[in-house]
C-alpha cells in the first residue's frame, strides 16, 4: 500500500526544466535579467576600467610606457586567477551569496584603489579588484539561466549580451562628464591630490554597490537548492517566482515535486582529473586543440584595452587639422600635439571618449545582428566570415593613406570583439553536456593568458613599430579562419536537445 502510494507521488513529480516552464516569466524574470545587465556592466567597470585609467593616471603617478603595460595587464590577471575559484565556491555555496561576495568585495577594493600614492600599490588593487570580479560574469549568467525558462532563455540571454557589449561605452559615458574636470585637492596624510582620475574610479564602483542591493531582495537559484538535497526549499523558492512572475497564488502553481535528471544527479560525482583527461583524447582532442587556437588568435582584447589612449590621439591630430593623408599608425607615431595649459594633464578628449562610445554601441548592434544570423548562417561559417572581416581589416588599416579610411577600418577590426561569443557557441555545441563547462574554461584560460603577454608586446610595437603590430595580430586573426574550417559545418539549425545552464559560460 505504502509502495503504491510512493509510485503516486512519483508520478506527480516534475523534472526541474518542466516544473521551471511552468514558473513561467513575468515580472521577476524581467527584473532578474535587468540586474543580471546590470551585474555584467559592474564586471566591465571594475575588471576592465584601466583602459581609463592608466592613461589619466600617467601623470600623476609618473608611470612610463612599460609601467602602463603592466597596469593594464594586472587586472586580466586576476581574471585569470579568481575565474575558476568562483566556479567552485558558487557550485559549492551558491549562486546568489557568491555573487554577494563578488559585487562587495570589487567595488571595495576599487575603492581603496583610488587613494594609490605610486603605481605599484593601483596595480595591486586593481589586481584583487579583478580578482572579486572575475566571478561576476559566471555567476550571474548561472543564476539568470536557472531562474528563466527554456523558452525565454535565449531571448533573456541574447539581452543582457548585447548589454555587457555597451560595457566599454558605458565606462565612456561615465568617463565623459568626469575626465576633463581640473580640480585638484590636496590630501596630506595620504601624500595623494584628489582628482578627477580617482573621482572616475570611485564613480565605476557605484554600480557594483547598487547591483548588490537590489540581489540582496532577489531569490537564490532553484535549481542549486534543489542540486543540493533540498527539495522543500526548491520548491519554497519556485513558488516564490511564480507569485512574483503572474501574480498569483503559490497553490495555483501545479507543482508537487521534483525530478532529478540525469545531469542533475550526476553533478559533483565526477572529479575535475576524471573532466579535463577526456578534452586530450580521440574524439574531442582535435576540438580541443582547435578551439584553443581560435582563442589564442583573438587577441583583439589588446587593442581594446588601448582604445581610448589609441583614439585620443587621432582625435588631437584631427583637431590640428593636418596631415589628412595620414594612416593610424602614422597618427600615433606623431610627437603629442601640444594642449592647452589650462587643461587637465593627461586627461582624454571629450570627443575620443564618444567614439569609445559609439563603438560600443555598434558592437552591441552587430552582436544582435550576429544572433539573428546564426541559425541561418551556422555558428562555423559566421565565426569565419567575422574573423576574415576583422583580421582584412587590420590588414588593411596602415594601407589606406587616409585618416578617416583608415579609421573606418580600424574600427571594423574591433568589432570582430564579438567573435569571442561565437566561439564560447561551438565550444558548448561540440563538447558533451559533462565536460562543456571545463573545456569553455581551459580555452578561455589559454585566451586570458595571450592576451596579458599581448597587452604587453602591443604596447611597445605601437611606440616603436605599429605597422608591425597590427600585421601581426591581424594576421594571426585571419590565419585563424583557416583552422576554423575544420569544425564541422553546422548551417542547418540543431534542435534543442537540453536545458542546461551553458549560457553561463559564454564569452567574457
Amino acid at each position: 500500500m505504502n509502495l503504491e502510494k510512493s509510485d503516486k507521488t512519483d508520478t506527480e513529480k516534475l523534472p526541474f526544466e518542466e516544473a521551471l516552464s511552468k514558473v513561467g516569466s513575468g515580472i521577476y524574470v524581467i527584473l532578474l535579467v535587468c540586474l543580471t545587465s546590470i551585474s555584467l556592466l559592474d564586471f566591465v567597470s571594475t575588471a576592465y576600467n584601466s583602459m581609463f585609467v592608466v592613461p589619466t593616471s600617467a601623470c600623476e603617478l609618473e608611470t612610463t610606457s612599460s609601467q602602463q603595460g603592466i597596469l593594464a595587464a594586472g587586472p586580466i590577471a586576476g581574471l585569470l586567477i579568481g575565474g575558476n575559484m568562483w566556479s567552485y565556491l558558487a557550485d559549492t555555496r551558491g549562486r546568489r551569496s557568491m555573487l554577494l561576495i563578488g559585487l562587495i568585495g570589487s567595488a571595495i577594493f576599487n575603492l581603496i584603489g583610488t587613494i594609490s600614492f605610486h603605481w605599484v600599490m593601483l596595480l595591486v588593487f586593481q589586481f584583487i579588484t579583478a580578482i572579486f570580479a572575475s566571478g561576476l560574469y559566471t555567476m550571474s549568467m548561472t543564476l539568470l539561466s536557472e531562474c528563466v525558462p527554456i523558452a525565454n532563455r535565449n531571448t533573456a540571454v541574447l539581452i543582457v549580451f548585447c548589454v555587457m557589449f555597451l560595457g566599454q561605452g558605458f565606462m565612456a559615458m561615465l568617463a565623459l562628464p568626469i575626465i576633463p574636470l581640473g580640480f585638484s585637492y590636496h590630501i596630506p596624510w595620504l601624500g595623494i591630490h584628489w582628482n578627477s582620475w580617482r573621482t572616475l574610479m570611485a564613480v565605476f564602483s557605484l554600480p557594483c554597490t547598487t547591483s548588490a542591493v537590489f540581489l540582496y531582495f532577489m531569490q537564490e537559484s532553484p535549481k542549486f537548492i534543489f542540486t543540493k538535497g533540498n527539495e522543500e526549499k526548491a520548491l519554497k523558492v519556485l513558488k516564490t517566482i511564480y507569485r512574483i512572475n503572474n501574480r498569483r497564488s503559490t497553490e495555483d502553481l501545479q507543482v508537487k515535486g521534483l525530478l532529478k535528471d540525469e545531469v542533475t544527479a550526476t553533478i559533483g560525482i565526477i572529479s575535475a582529473k576524471e573532466r579535463i583527461i577526456p578534452l586530450f583524447k580521440a574524439p574531442l582532442l582535435k576540438y580541443t586543440i582547435i578551439m584553443t587556437i581560435l582563442n589564442l588568435a583573438q587577441q583583439l582584447a589588446a587593442f581594446t584595452v588601448w582604445l581610448p589612449k589609441i583614439t585620443d590621439q587621432f582625435v588631437r591630430s584631427i583637431q590640428t587639422g593636418e596631415g589628412s593623408d595620414l594612416t593610424v599608425c602614422n597618427v600615433l607615431n606623431m610627437p603629442p600635439v601640444p594642449t592647452d595649459s589650462n587643461a587637465t594633464p593627461c586627461a582624454l578628449d571629450e570627443t575620443s571618449l564618444l567614439i569609445v562610445l559609439g563603438i560600443g554601441v555598434l558592437q552591441s548592434i552587430f552582436n544582435l545582428c550576429i544572433s539573428f544570423l546564426i541559425n541561418l548562417v551556422g555558428r562555423r561559417n559566421l565565426t569565419i566570415f567575422v574573423i576574415s572581416f576583422s583580421g582584412i581589416s587590420g590588414i588593411l588599416v596602415n594601407l589606406v593613406p587616409n585618416m578617416i579610411g583608415s579609421a573606418v577600418l580600424f574600427i571594423m577590426m574591433i568589432l570582430g570583439c564579438v567573435v569571442v561569443g561565437l566561439s564560447t557557441a561551438i565550444c558548448v555545441a561540440l563538447f558533451p553536456t559533462n565536460l562543456r563547462a571545463i573545456a569553455v574554461e581551459f580555452t578561455m584560460f589559454a585566451q586570458y593568458i595571450g592576451i596579458i603577454a599581448s597587452i604587453q608586446i602591443l604596447n611597445l610595437l605601437l611606440e616603436h613599430h605599429c605597422n608591425v603590430g597590427f600585421f601581426l595580430f591581424s594576421s594571426l586573426l585571419t590565419a585563424s579562419a583557416i583552422v576554423a574550417c575544420f569544425l564541422p559545418n553546422d548551417r542547418q539549425p540543431q534542435p534543442v536537445k537540453e536545458a542546461p545552464s551553458e549560457a553561463a559560460t559564454s564569452a567574457q
